[in-house]
């Protein structure tokens, strides 16, 4: 639902442990957000990119990274593009660059169940209008 609502520019921050659903939240993002290509986790090639229409998600993971090098003039070039919804996973290492204006979305694991998460988002007032609609959407989605 969420990448129904978001409009580039945009930045999601995601957290969570290893296997926390970082991916597979990211998959449901692209599909919302008009994408049909294959979603997979970047952490070797370190940023994918998925195209819709006439805009793109850019999907960087720094978890295999002490040091951004490069990946971090790429990860510049996303944040200023008008038409690109950057996420970034393991963002320790580039936080400083990463926008205030940006969705923190936040994955634990429920204790009882491996396959079910507890999301938490962070968010500016800025993204408050999004936010309120995703509640109001997935309100009337539960039965």
């Amino acid at each position: 639902m969420l990448g129904s609502l978001l409009k580039p520019p945009a930045v999601i921050e995601l957290w969570s442990d290893l296997g926390g659903g970082k991916t597979t939240f990211v998959r449901g993002l692209a599909r919302g957000f008009g994408s049909h290509d294959r979603v997979s986790s970047p952490t070797f090639t370190l940023n994918k990119i998925y195209k819709a229409e006439d805009s793109e998600i850019h999907h960087f993971d720094f978890y295999r990274l002490s040091d951004p090098g490069v990946v971090s003039d790429q990860l510049e070039e996303s944040l200023q593009n008008d038409r690109v919804i950057t996420v970034v996973e393991w963002s320790d290492i580039v936080r400083g660059v990463l926008p205030a204006a940006r969705l923190v979305i936040e994955f634990q694991p429920v204790q009882d169940n491996p396959d079910e998460r507890n999301i938490t988002i962070h968010y500016p007032q800025s993204l408050r209008a999004i936010i309120t609609e995703l509640e109001s959407r997935l309100a009337e989605s539960e039965p």
